[in-house]
Parts: C-alpha cells; sequence; structure tokens
C-alpha cells in the first residue's frame, strides 16, 4: 500500500499538460525500504520534448511583465505555506532525513521563494559614461539585464525541495523557463512543487511551460545539458557529474555547485563550549548528507585534548533512529551503496592510523554518528566528501598551520573558525580558500538570501535569488548617437 497519494496529476508536466511516461519506477523509505509510491520516469525524448516546450513559451516567459513574474512567485509562496507539515513529511519519506532537518528545509525554501518575488523589481542595469573616452563624446550608453533563456536545473537527492527553489523561483523572477530534474531517489516533492508553480503561473497569466519538470537517469540529464538551445545549466551535486556537466555542456553557460569536505578551526583563544556545540550540531545534522557539514575539525595543538574530551561526552547525545522521531538526529541515508561506502571509508581511515572515538559501525542503511581523531592525509575520509555522519579531528601547531590545512584540499566551499580575536578572523578572510568563512558558527551555516558558492572543485557561480537572477541574465548593451544640438 502506498504511503503517498500524490495531490497533483499522474505523469510529468511538461508543455502545458502532464504527459504518461512509458515508464514507472518505486520510490521508497530509505529508513526501511517500504514503497512510498511509484513516480513516473523519463527518457531522453521525453528531456528534448521539455526543451522543445520551453523554447516555444521562451519569448512569452521574458516579455512577462514584473508584477506578473512577482504575482507567480507569490503564489507559490502561499501555496507551499499552506501544505506546509505535509512537505515536511514527504521529504522524511522520500530522503529519510530527519524531520527536524525537513521543518528547516520547508523554513528555507519558504523563504527563498519569497526572496526570489522581491527581488523581481530589482533587476536592473546602469548607465555607462562613454565620453571618456574621446571616441564616446556625443554617445549615450546604458546596460540593461535580459534572460538568458531556457534554464536546465539538476538537484540532489538531500535537499529535493530546497535545491530546486533554488533553480526554478530565480528562473522564474528572471523571466527564463526552467526544466528540473530531481535525483532519482527523491522526485515527489518537486513534483508536488512543480504542480504549484505552475498553478500560481496560470493564475499571474503566464504559461504553466514555463516550469517543467523531468526525472529519469543520467541519460536524461545528458539530453537536456547537451542541447544547444539551452542557455544555462544549474547543477547542485558531486563535482565528479559536476566536471562531466561542464564538459559535455560547453559552450553553454554551467552553474556549478559541488560537494566539500567542510573545516573547522579552532583556535586557541576560541570558546571550546561553543565550537564543540558547532561540532556536534553541524557534524551531523542531514544524517551528514550535506555539502557544508562539519567533516574535519582541524583545532590548535594547546586545546585538542580539552576539545576531543568535550567532543566524546557530547557524541550521546547524537541519537540515531526513525526519521520520523522528532529526537532522531541521525538516520538512514539514501541508500546502501552510499551506507557501504561510508563505512568503508571510516575502515579505511582506521587501517591507515586513524582512532575511531565513537560509532563507526552499521545499523541496517544508517551509519552510526562518528568520531575520529588523526585521520592521516591521503584517506577518503579526510581528503574527500564523506557525505556522512562522519567527523574526523586533526591538531595542529598554531592558527597559521590551521589555516594552511583547510586549504591543502581540492574543495573550497565554506570553512568555519572559532576564536575571540578579530585579527585571527579577519585572517581567516584574507587567506581561507573558501566561497564563505564563517566565524564563530557552524560552517553549514547558510542564509537563502546570501551569495552561496565556491571554489576549486567545489563549483562556480552563486546561489541566492539575487545572485541566481544574475547568473540567469546576459548584459545587454546599448550605444546611442544623439542629434546634433540645432
Amino acid at each position: 500500500m502506498n504511503q503517498f497519494d500524490p495531490p497533483y496529476p499522474s505523469g510529468l508536466p511538461i508543455g502545458d499538460g502532464w504527459l504518461e511516461p512509458a515508464a514507472t519506477a518505486p520510490v521508497t523509505f530509505p529508513y526501511d525500504g517500504s514503497l512510498i509510491c511509484d513516480a513516473p520516469v523519463a527518457d531522453a525524448s521525453l528531456a528534448h520534448r521539455a526543451v522543445d516546450e520551453a523554447v516555444a513559451v521562451a519569448g512569452d516567459v521574458a516579455a512577462a511583465a514584473a508584477h506578473r513574474r512577482r504575482s507567480a512567485l507569490e503564489g507559490v509562496n502561499r501555496r507551499l505555506a499552506a501544505h506546509r507539515e505535509q512537505f515536511e513529511h514527504l521529504l522524511v519519506l522520500e530522503s529519510g532525513k530527519p524531520l527536524v532537518d525537513c521543518r528547516t528545509e520547508v523554513a528555507r525554501t519558504l523563504v527563498t521563494w519569497s526572496a526570489a518575488a522581491d527581488e523581481v523589481g530589482r533587476i536592473h542595469g546602469e548607465t555607462v559614461a562613454l565620453d571618456a573616452a574621446p571616441s564616446g563624446e556625443g554617445l549615450l550608453g546604458f546596460w540593461v539585464r535580459k534572460p538568458v533563456g531556457v534554464v536546465v536545473g539538476i538537484a540532489g537527492f538531500n535537499y529535493p525541495l530546497l535545491l530546486a527553489s533554488h533553480k526554478i523561483a530565480p528562473a522564474i523572477a528572471a523571466g527564463c523557463p526552467v526544466v528540473i530534474k530531481p535525483a532519482p531517489q527523491t522526485p515527489l516533492a518537486t513534483l508536488w512543487l512543480v504542480h504549484l508553480a505552475r498553478e500560481a503561473l496560470a493564475e499571474a497569466g503566464l504559461p504553466p511551460a514555463a516550469v517543467q519538470m523531468v526525472s529519469g537517469d543520467a541519460s536524461v540529464g545528458s539530453a537536456l545539458v547537451t542541447d544547444r538551445r539551452i542557455g544555462a545549466v544549474s547543477f547542485t551535486g558531486s563535482a565528479a557529474v559536476g566536471h562531466r556537466i561542464a564538459r559535455d555542456a560547453a559552450p553553454t553557460k554551467t552553474l556549478l555547485e559541488l560537494g566539500s569536505n567542510a573545516a573547522l578551526v579552532v583556535a586557541a583563544d576560541a570558546d571550546l563550549d561553543a565550537a564543540v556545540d558547532a561540532i556536534v550540531r553541524g557534524g551531523y545534522y542531514a544524517s551528514g548528507q550535506a555539502c557544508i557539514a562539519v567533516q574535519r575539525v582541524i583545532v590548535v595543538e594547546s586545546v585538542k585534548d580539552a576539545v576531543v574530551r568535550l567532543l566524546e561526552k557530547r557524541m550521546p547525545e547524537v541519537r540515531l533512529g526513525d526519521p520520523r522521531d522528532p529526537e532522531t538526529r541521525v538516520s538512514a541515508l539514501i541508500d546502501d551503496r552510499s551506507a557501504d561506502r561510508v563505512e568503508a571509508w571510516v575502515g579505511a581511515a582506521v587501517n591507515a592510523g586513524a582512532n575511531l572515538l565513537a560509532g563507526g559501525t552499521r545499523e541496517g542503511r544508517a551509519v552510526t554518528p562518528t568520531l575520529l581523531e588523526g585521520v592521516p592525509d591521503g584517506s577518503d575520509a579526510w581528503d574527500e566528501e564523506v557525505f556522512g555522519p562522519v567527523v574526523a579531528v586533526r591538531s595542529v601547531p598554531d592558527i597559521d598551520a590551521a589555516f594552511d590545512a583547510v586549504n591543502r584540499s581540492r574543495y573550497g566551499l565554506h570553512a568555519s573558525v572559532f576564536t575571540t580575536s578579530l585579527d585571527t578572523a579577519m585572517s581567516a578572510l584574507e587567506r581561507l580558500e573558501v566561497g564563505g568563512v564563517i566565524v564563530n558558527e557552524v560552517p553549514g551555516f547558510r542564509s537563502d538570501t546570501m551569495p552561496y558558492g565556491g571554489v576549486k572543485d567545489s563549483g562556480l557561480g552563486r546561489e541566492g535569488p539575487r545572485f541566481a537572477i544574475e547568473e540567469m541574465t546576459v548584459t545587454r548593451m546599448a550605444v546611442i548617437r544623439l542629434p546634433r544640438a540645432a
């Protein structure tokens, strides 16, 4: 018996209606493997059909008045808010993420749609002083922002509703049709979101085909990103897949929000209780399946023993259990392959000389909250993105060595520093090779209105409605020869 009765039409939202694909696939609850419902699965031909439909309405969407785009975004926000609790529980079922984290996801999603609506009226250009050069005398210059065209959004499984919203909402605001592809494991919340968005678009007098969704495997994604009619691709997921998308999509613009192995630095003068609290909160939320969850803890040697003692004392608070329980903090990973990989990486780190201070065992698809000390370079649990409930602690002689350790990574999304010194905080801002420096808070802090993205293998481009809108528009320069005065 299905655990979820979809409150939207059957099939996939393509064009102005819903098309029945040739196949469906079961969506299961990661915690116990039970069936949630069967979901439609697209193929490459449906992906191309969605692009056809998006191209057909691109002119109308680009020409839509700002008040209509704002009205549509506000309409989505109202509809989401009306179904807030249902979305929370659906996210628990399809992602297996603890309820506390799914509540946070829906709250952040509402902020994202509201912020995108606010930004519609702030899309503007500037005048240019062409006469700064002699050749520009008598010329008027200004630039405006125009939609980039059809946007393809590809989202990860860990925050399916929020990640889809960070692609769909800015696209609508910018005047771009968007085709969204969720992760195969988590299509349901996105299907419902797209249904609500299409209702809101129609209510605002815009074509429903401005937002479409296709699901399926990598062949569907490849059909979308290699279509030369696409104006931009916005992808959230692993570095390996992101790099492949960038190559396949070239020369189409790509916005890549990729992985990381986020570091938290504890300086000698830090508030140790606050730092440890941040490690516990920031290392295990979403069962560690977050790209800016604390993975590497780099502690100045003089306070390392105290930090480790405090962490060991706090670890029992990280409760493992059923994600539907509000008290659960860590639950099943998305699938067996993920759990097998995380378990193997922990075992390899221990074999390489790391000390296992807590966890490291399996309970079904769940990996128990794990704390490691002294993971050496060359171990995946230190060098790569674990994407599981694993935190590794290492000591360094001083704060300069700590910053060097943060930067010795191919990733650079967020890092945090705990210190009471303004000099140390400002030095971190100058020296750390990351997209965001967070002082005295978890590296996983993200306001959905701020610019968000990374450097190095953590991606390029920035999310956050204002910044994503800039990425989804292009500047168009106007140069006008003024008539000579009579």
